[in-house]
């Protein structure tokens, strides 16, 4: 699906800016710990927006099953909530933040879940 597709492109665009940003601009304001949380969430934005393009891939042809569409959209929902999170908390120190990210990671089980069912059911 061309929308799975183009939401996983823009955030392996934006996952290479934040993390360069992070690298290099947030270095030396950040702690050494909410750096790590940062990078955190990059690190899971890019995994999971690598799950959006192949669930892109997978919804354009070979599987035409509307739970691989649902997967994505997990997917999505986990890189705002958990990435998201992890970024929030990070720059502004509010550790309630925190309270969040596991909501990101529910929704990553979740979408990987369905993707296992989708591709199960072939």
């Amino acid at each position: 699906m061309t929308t799975l597709l183009l939401l996983g492109s823009i955030n392996m665009f934006l996952s290479v800016m934040l993390g360069a940003f992070g690298a290099h601009a947030l270095k030396k304001k950040l702690s050494a710990d909410m750096l790590a949380i940062f990078q955190t969430g990059v690190q899971y934005q890019i995994a999971h927006a690598l799950g959006l393009l192949l669930a892109g891939i997978l919804a354009g042809g070979l599987l035409t099953s509307g739970l691989v569409v649902t997967a994505g959209w997990f997917l999505f929902a986990g890189i705002i909530l958990f990435s998201g999170s992890l970024y929030a908390l990070s720059l502004s120190g509010v550790k309630k933040l925190g309270a969040i990210t596991p909501l990101g990671g529910l929704c990553f089980l979740i979408g990987w879940a369905i993707l296992t069912v989708a591709i199960i059911q072939g």
